[in-house]
């Protein structure tokens, strides 16, 4: 991949959560909808809406599906063995492990590869490593405006008003979606965007295994980093019998020195990967007939009918914009 993507003015490379947004799609769409013979296909279906929605909304003119090669990285778990241990149903030596998926959902995924890959809207992931990790190389490599569509909050340290990248917070919903920005963050947390990584380093998240500092939650973590702006002056004010830390803060620190030591680099996304990405992939443009054929063969064949026409109705409208 280049060190820029070469956006020009105007330009705006929106960047998927996708497994993030395929689990939401299952859970948000009944599975009363199947193929014609009788496969569930509501989490293909609802992506395709989701992805209709959101290019008609904000009109990208790049569009990359981020993919987990790897949802639970060895390299995280080393140094942090809780690391989505809640969610693994088989562990693999060779990695990755396997994660507990809905039996329902599992079969889908192929057909959203396959879907996705027919609309062109390119997949990108990295062997070993989270879509996390590639949504962070691809926000801070992209020289324009970047819009990262998530249900997934620790992807807030990567929003940045000066450089134009947000987060479309899907939390909530397709039909409740929050734009979060720098002010956002602010008014949240009581933090700034770049302090957020180690906001949830200190605060600990159990939905991904991570224990946090012990009696710190967020409003304590908001005040010391206020204070001391980022984990290596809270360290160090720790360490320092001078600092305006209490006794009983002091001690949660040192407590959990070990942690702290090695939970910024499984907290924070990656930024410097090296992706097999051309600055034309992702570049909104009109269906070609080969394509518009093969959309039409995978449609019929998964009764995605009005799904997919909406999709490719919002990606080529985008690309004539």
């Amino acid at each position: 991949m280049s060190s820029s993507e070469n956006l020009q003015p105007g330009e705006r490379t929106m960047l998927l959560d996708t497994a993030a947004m395929y689990f939401r799609a299952f859970y948000g769409v009944p599975d009363t909808v199947k193929a014609p013979d009788g496969a569930p296909v509501n989490a293909v279906r609802g992506l395709l809406d989701a992805i209709a929605k959101l290019v008609t909304t904000y009109r990208p003119t790049r569009l990359i599906a981020c993919w987990d090669d790897d949802w639970r990285p060895a390299w995280r778990v080393d140094l942090i063995p809780s690391y989505k241990t809640h969610r693994v149903v088989e562990l693999v030596p060779s990695g990755p492990d396997v994660e507990e998926v809905p039996d329902l959902l599992s079969p889908q995924v192929p057909v959203i590869v396959e879907a996705l890959t027919a609309l062109g809207i390119p997949i990108v992931g990295a062997t070993g490593y989270e879509a996390d990790d590639v949504i962070g190389t691809l926000a801070t490599t992209a020289s324009g405006p970047v819009d990262i569509v998530t249900s997934d909050r620790d992807l807030f340290q990567l929003v940045d008003d000066d450089r134009g990248i947000r987060v479309i917070n899907t939390a909530r919903g397709m039909s409740n979606i929050e734009l979060v920005t720098d002010a956002v963050v602010e008014q949240r947390y009581g933090i700034t965007a770049r302090q957020y990584a180690d906001f949830a380093t200190l605060r600990g998240d159990p939905s991904d295994g991570l224990p946090g500092v012990a009696g710190i939650g967020e409003k304590t973590a908001a005040t010391l980093l206020r204070e001391y702006v980022d984990l290596e002056g809270l360290v160090a004010a720790a360490a320092d019998p001078s600092s305006s830390l209490t006794k009983s803060q002091r001690a949660k620190i040192d407590a959990a020195a070990d942690y702290l030591l090695v939970a910024p680099t499984v907290v924070k996304v990656a930024r410097d990967l090296d992706l097999d990405l051309d600055d034309s992939d992702g570049r909104l443009r009109g269906l070609d007939d080969e394509a518009r054929a093969t959309v039409a063969a995978l449609a019929e064949r998964w009764g995605l009918g009005s799904s997919v026409d909406r999709v490719v109705t919002a990606l080529e409208g985008a690309a004539d914009a």
